[in-house]
Formats: C-alpha cells, sequence, structure tokens
C-alpha cells in the first residue's frame, strides 16, 4: 500500500521514445505554455483558498463568534503549519511528480474551505461554543495550511524544469503575479458572496475556486519535458549538447550511483548557505508588513476610517492587482536592464513598501490616499516576493535544490507572518475600548502599526549583507 502511494507520486519516467527532432521544438513550446499558465493560475486559485478568512473577519467579530486574538490565533496556525509544510514539501516536491503534488493539496485546501462554512452554519444551527468553534476553525484552517504549502514548490519546480536559465526571470516574474491575482480575486469574489449571502458562503466560493484550480493543474500541469518524449530543457534551450548533457549525467551517474543521495548532498549543503538564511530572514519581516495588510487591512479601514465591506475590500484589492504590475516588471528588468542582477530593484522596492504602508496607516481617511497607498504597497510586495521571497535565493543555489532554497524562505516567512497575527491580534484587542453609548467596541492600532512598519524597514536593510555573495558551487 505505501509502496503504490510512493509510487504514484514520485517523477514521470521518461517516455519510451523521444520525439523526432522537427516536432520537439514547436511540442516543447506548447507544453511549457500549458505548464506556465495551470502553475501561475493554479497557485492563485490557491491563494483564494487560502485569504477566504482575511475577508470575513469584520463579519466574524461582530457576529460574536470569535474575537480578535482568537482569529489571530487561527490565522497563526495556517502560517505555522504552512512554515513547516513548507520547509518540508519544499524538498519533498524535488523528489515528486509536480502535477500530482500540486493537485493533491488544492483539493485538501478546497475540502478545509468548504468545511469552515458548514461550520459556520452549524453554529448558527446548533448553538456551539465560542471555544468549541475556536478549536474547530483552528483544526481545519491548519489543515488548510499544510495543504497550501504544497502549492509554489512544484509550480516553482515546474518552471526550473520547464524553462532555461536566461528567461526564467521573467517568466518567474508573471507567475510570481498569481499571489497578486488570487488575494485581488479573494477581496473581491468572496467579499461580494460575503456582502450578498453572509460570512459563511464566502467560504463556499473559496471552495469552488479551489475546484476550478485542480481541473486546470490537472489538464495542463506537465511533470517533465523527458516524461513528454523530449530532452532535458538544458538541451532544448542550447546551454548542452545531448551529447554534453549525457556526459555529465554519465559522470555524475559515476560519482553517486543514487541521484537521489545527490539531491540530498546538495541540499545539505544548501542548508549551510548562510546567503540563503539571510534572505529567508529579510523575507519573514517582509512577510510581516505583507500579511498585517492581507490580514487586517480591511479590518483596519474598517474599524479606524469608517469604510464598509465593499468599500474596505475594494481598496485593499487595489494593492493585490497592482503587485501583478510589480511582479512581472521586477523579473523582466532584472533580466534585462541588471542582466540577473536583483539588488537594487530589490532595495528600491523595500523603501516603497515602508513609505506606502506609513501613508496608508496615517495618511488619513480620503478615498484617494487609501488607494494611492495601497497601490504603491502592492507594487513593491509585488517585487519583494519575486525577488527576496523566491528568486534570490533560487540564484544563490544549483537548480537541484530549487525546492530546498525555497522551502528555507518559506520556513521563516510564514513562521513570521504567523507571530505577526498573534500579535497583531493580541495588540488590538488589548487597546480595544467600548464606546459608552452604543456599547461597540473602539480600536486604538498606535502600537500595531509602529509593529508593521518596523518590519518592513527592517525587512529592506537586511538583503544588503549579501552584496557580492556568489552562486554556490557544489
Amino acid at each position: 500500500m505505501f509502496k503504490r502511494f510512493l509510487d504514484f507520486y514520485k517523477v514521470s519516467a521518461p517516455a519510451a521514445e523521444r520525439l523526432p527532432a522537427d516536432k520537439a521544438d514547436k511540442q516543447y513550446k506548447k507544453l511549457r505554455f500549458q505548464a506556465f499558465v495551470a502553475a501561475t493560475l493554479g497557485y492563485s486559485l490557491y491563494y483564494v483558498c487560502r485569504t477566504s478568512l482575511n475577508v470575513m473577519k469584520q463579519p466574524i467579530i461582530d457576529s460574536g463568534v470569535l474575537d480578535a486574538t482568537q482569529l489571530g490565533i487561527i490565522g497563526a496556525c495556517l502560517y505555522w503549519a504552512y512554515a513547516v509544510g513548507k520547509f518540508v514539501n519544499g524538498f519533498l516536491a524535488d523528489y515528486c511528480n509536480i502535477k500530482k503534488f500540486m493537485a493533491t493539496g488544492l483539493v485538501v485546501s478546497a475540502f478545509a474551505n468548504f468545511m469552515m462554512g458548514i461550520l459556520g452554519f452549524w453554529e448558527g444551527a446548533a448553538g456551539i461554543a465560542s471555544s468549541s468553534m475556536f478549536v474547530l476553525f483552528a483544526i481545519m484552517w491548519t489543515l488548510n495550511g499544510w495543504s497550501q504549502s504544497m502549492g509554489s514548490p512544484p509550480a516553482i519546480i515546474s518552471l526550473s524544469r520547464w524553462y532555461p536559465l536566461k528567461i526564467r526571470g521573467t517568466f518567474y516574474g508573471f507567475f510570481s503575479a498569481s499571489h497578486n491575482f488570487g488575494e485581488g480575486l479573494s477581496f473581491l469574489f468572496v467579499a461580494a458572496l460575503v456582502s450578498v449571502a453572509g460570512w459563511q458562503w464566502g467560504f463556499f466560493g473559496a471552495a469552488l475556486a479551489g475546484v476550478l484550480g485542480v481541473t486546470l493543474i490537472a489538464l495542463w500541469l506537465h511533470d517533465t519535458p523527458e516524461s513528454k518524449g523530449l530532452s532535458p530543457v538544458e538541451v532544448l534551450a542550447g546551454e548542452k549538447t545531448q551529447e554534453e548533457y549525457d556526459e555529465e549525467q554519465a559522470q555524475k551517474a559515476a560519482q553517486v550511483a543514487d541521484n537521489a543521495a545527490e539531491t540530498r548532498r546538495i541540499q545539505r549543503a544548501v542548508l549551510r548557505n548562510p546567503g540563503v538564511w539571510i534572505l529567508a530572514l529579510s523575507s519573514a519581516f517582509m512577510y510581516m508588513s505583507r500579511y498585517a495588510i492581507n490580514e487586517w487591512g480591511m479590518f483596519f479601514l474598517q474599524k479606524t476610517k469608517g469604510f464598509e465591506l465593499m468599500e474596505a475590500s475594494t481598496i485593499i484589492a487595489v494593492n493585490t492587482i497592482a503587485g501583478i504590475l510589480g511582479t512581472i516588471c521586477a523579473g523582466w528588468i532584472s533580466d534585462t536592464l541588471f542582466k540577473g542582477d536583483r539588488k537594487w530593484p530589490a532595495l528600491t522596492a523595500g523603501i516603497m513598501e515602508a513609505v506606502a504602508l506609513v501613508l496608508f496607516l496615517y495618511g488619513g481617511d480620503g478615498w484617494l490616499v487609501n488607494i494611492i497607498a495601497m497601490a504603491l504597497f502592492g507594487i513593491a510586495i509585488g517585487v519583494l516576493i519575486c525577488f527576496i521571497g523566491g528568486l534570490m535565493a533560487v540564484d544563490l543555489v544549483p537548480r537541484k535544490a530549487t525546492g530546498a532554497a525555497l522551502g528555507i524562505v518559506g520556513l521563516a516567512s510564514y513562521a513570521a507572518a504567523g507571530l505577526m497575527n498573534i500579535i497583531s491580534g493580541i495588540l488590538i484587542d488589548g487597546k480595544a475600548v467600548a464606546d459608552p453609548v452604543t456599547g461597540e467596541l473602539q480600536y486604538d492600532f498606535t502600537y500595531v502599526s509602529i509593529f508593521w512598519v518596523g518590519a518592513a524597514v527592517i525587512s529592506f536593510l537586511l538583503p544588503i549583507l549579501n552584496w557580492g555573495r556568489k552562486k554556490q558551487e557544489i
């Protein structure tokens, strides 16, 4: 039984016959485009399943089902499960069939969202205690966090398997826009469902998005070029001749008979790379500020600036939509204008992020100023997710350890996001005061705002320590 399970998820075997040269190029371009679309759109629908709860914080708190501290802990459960899962699954993905691996994660994530919606209706019908709902929500959101960690490693590995190094940054930039597209879809689509039908239906909408993503991945995501009768990407892209590639593989086989052992050796070396850990720490602080807005931005707008649910969701959606521009431009600019050097665009984006966050928190309650702040923040975060959140670490390590590098960065990033969620919930609840007339809770965001801005500043200073560091040779 266990062997059958392992066989199901192992990397696809090469096709029995290789396509003739006159057909290979056309088929390669077709399949790599399909893989790119499936990985990008599939991962964006992962994000709908991940961010659905963020839209519903205000309605859930107002309903009395849960408070801000409880929601902060529930959010942290997702991020901590995601952090550990991304570390583990980042390593596992290097050995796995990426189509099956990625589809499995989204199936489980959609199921978790569906069950959250069921629990929401169950609470109203059965009168379940708040403490019980807190535990049940935390369990399902932890499950969601783990399954979410099965999304980005196989998606990014697909880019490594299907795209050559010289254009990978450009396509990685387009792929990174999947975060923003998925978040924007969640803030608009899920918010609309919540406004019309109630917060429980927001979870059902997210589950439906997950089902659509699984379908796309099953149809268009392909495991390896070799499994489709093609040569490895290094040969297809002209980086090496077939003879050079075969000779290199033969030499490696002579040195290390077991290819898995070779991968493990490379991964262990990556674990000792200080440059990867510096980027991981930088990404951790960047994710604190990023998810401060994604998790609490709508609540902040509603409670301190008086915006309604759809108004607040639209403003926050600007952040995610603008991020598409940031991620698309990031990869292309670094590849073409900076010849693969990411440090100056990353530093510029980091400063922009901090300035935009200050404008959002302290710039007043006017519609325009908040739109501008979120547009700048989104562009900056889009660039930083592309660089600090992935590409700069990938640039430092061998191709076979792509998943491992991403796992390290992901572990730090989402552990920090979880910590941010708890600290933010405590700081927000701790400064809540009931209105003497209406009894409605009033919130003071002074301390939590300082916390968010401080994280943004630290995040763009840390990568300076990596300036001049070269790609790891193993």
